[in-house]
């Protein structure tokens, strides 16, 4: 018999039907990274501080079920399957899944770390500054690495932690004032010299204060009258609008104020952008776009049939060196995975620590087409191509040959493409929590992000497909690492 041969019509049929069907898989794809960097541009704009982005996250994390543990008592007895979480001075987050299938004996951790702060214009101690030219302004310090020309010429507000007197308890609150309040403004071209025009130079203590008000405004001139009367040291310090405009945030009086951890944030909305809306735009994309994707991954993860315990940390102060309290430096992990172990039953942690592994999350460095050379051309990674592993022989980056191939392998079996970053031998090279963590706890740990521009920018940009791929890296990450690890030899 011959072999039947379909019509040209019928060939054709099944041609644009097969298009259709990978047309329609991927606007599948595009409307789902779509809705998930929407609920991104959510979380980005409300978490204008720290204190802001560990309270986002928690609302999320308790809507999954977790429950709060209290940092400063002894944990109760952890159930198998249970899903916890406990902050750090309101800024830094630990929350963990235990799984359904733990053994006292055999089980580690699966770690993801990253951080909550981003560099911003912090409000100093003593806010109040003479009035100069008629404008009142605010005392404010450069926090972190920031590219502060960005800051200028943007409409700013105020966020943060405020400490209420209450009787004779001291209590926390957040405090986001949503209409902008504040103003870096640029000197006028005119008025700057050929030399000036060619560079613009940021002198971080004479040109970074915001303008907030005039003093010819008649509430400032209300605000004035009297206002160091029956106020304690600290609050003549302040600058008296600041003061009552808080107040009238929180709703209590003013004298209840006992101090303040205030910073300054741009009130533009994280938004989706391009031509083909493949982009989001942000500030504190570095590094709260970890935060947000290890936070779903985690609210999503199951616990039923995991045989380890699921945790994120989220550090505060990685971009002035972890050094603190509950920074990453700190012993907040060291002492997660030893409480943690202990409410489980266990005192050694020898084997709990060998067994565990970390997910070191930071944003990366896209290669910038106008500055195309400052990557170099084998390790630049590109927008919407893939998560980055970072690797530094000089142990910038913690990233080795066994934690590489780790983090390759759990995107292989996810479909997520990886991209490799390794700095110009003429270049300085960045750091992150890895090697901190690394070194003080003795596990392993990789390097690892989603590319971006603009970093330390009061602005920056990533891939929305980045941002997916992140979320299902970590979502296979949870799920897939025993596994993997249990092939690997020691």
């Amino acid at each position: 018999m011959f072999p039947y041969v379909p019509s040209s019509s019928c060939w054709l049929y099944s041609f644009f039907s097969f298009l259709h069907h990978i047309a329609k898989k991927r606007s599948v794809m595009t409307n789902s990274r779509l809705a998930f960097a929407e609920k991104a541009c959510s979380y980005l704009s409300a978490s204008t501080d720290p204190f802001h982005a560990v309270h986002q996250a928690i609302q999320k994390l308790e809507a999954a079920g977790f429950q709060a543990l209290q940092y400063r008592h002894n944990f109760p007895a952890l159930q198998k399957g249970g899903k916890y979480y406990y902050t750090v001075h309101h800024s830094t987050l630990v929350a963990f899944t235990v799984g359904n299938k733990v053994a006292k004996d055999d089980f580690g951790f699966h770690l993801i770390g990253g951080h909550t702060d981003s560099p911003n214009l912090a409000v100093k101690p003593n806010s109040k500054k003479p009035p100069k030219q008629g404008c009142v302004q605010l005392a404010v310090a450069c926090y972190g690495g920031g590219l502060w020309h960005t800051w200028f010429d943007r409409d700013l507000s105020i966020s943060g932690k405020v400490l209420i007197r209450n009787g004779e308890t001291l209590e926390p609150k957040l405090v986001q004032i949503r209409d902008p309040v504040a103003r870096v403004s640029t000197l006028c071209i005119h008025l700057q010299s050929p030399d000036e025009r060619a560079a613009f130079k940021v002198n971080t203590e004479d040109h970074t204060s915001p303008i907030l008000a005039t003093t010819t405004t008649t509430a400032q001139q209300e605000l004035e009258k009297g206002a160091t009367e029956q106020l304690d040291a600290w609050q003549q310090g302040q600058e008296p609008a600041l003061m009552q405009r808080i107040a009238r945030e929180l709703q209590v009086d003013v004298h209840q104020i006992a101090d303040f951890e205030l910073s300054l944030y741009d009130t533009q909305p994280a938004a989706i952008g391009g031509l083909n809306q493949e982009f989001l735009y942000s500030a504190r994309l570095d590094n709260l776009a970890t935060v947000f994707c290890a936070v779903e991954a985690l609210a999503a993860h199951d616990p039923a049939d995991d045989t380890d315990i699921a945790m994120i940390c989220c550090f505060d102060h990685e971009e002035v060196g972890s050094v603190s309290s509950h920074g990453a430096g700190s012993p907040v992990m060291g002492e997660a995975i030893r409480r943690v172990s202990a409410a489980l039953g266990v005192t050694e942690l020898s084997t709990v620590k060998a067994k565990s592994f970390c997910l070191s999350i930071d944003q990366a460095h896209a290669v910038h087409p106008n500055y195309a050379s400052k990557h170099d051309s084998q390790h630049a990674p590109v927008l919407n191509h893939g998560l980055v592993v970072k690797t530094n022989c000089n142990q910038r980056y913690t990233t080795n040959s066994l934690t590489g191939f780790v983090v390759r392998e759990i995107a292989r079996q996810k479909d997520i493409p990886i991209q490799e970053f390794a700095v110009r031998n003429d270049c300085p090279c960045g750091s992150t929590i890895g090697p901190t963590i690394s070194a003080r706890l003795g596990i392993r740990v990789v390097d690892a992000g989603m590319p971006q521009l603009s970093m330390h920018s009061c602005r920056e940009v990533m891939g929305i497909t980045d941002l997916s791929h992140g979320y299902n890296l970590f979502r296979g990450f949870f799920e897939n690492f025993r596994s993997i690890d249990n092939n690997i030899h020691d």
